[in-house]
């Protein structure tokens, strides 16, 4: 049984498009939160953690791009 991604190439660039453009403005907004003193170090966190979910989606999507390789 094989899965499928649903959607087109097409749709998967443009996907990853708006997630790389989000994980770069989410470090403009995390740089720009921690050149303020104080700053708030639970939304620093959860921004980190926002992009990590977007590095991980970045890759499954590239993923599907890239042809199964049998080494």
């Amino acid at each position: 049984m094989t899965t499928e991604n649903p959607l087109s190439k097409k749709e998967i660039l443009q996907r990853l498009r708006e997630l790389k453009s989000e994980h770069r403005d989410l470090d403009d907004v995390i740089l720009q939160i921690t050149e303020q003193v104080p700053f708030d170090q639970i939304q620093i966190q959860r921004l980190k953690k926002r992009k990590l979910i977007l590095k991980d989606e970045i890759s499954r999507l590239e993923d599907t791009l890239l042809p199964d390789i049998i080494a």
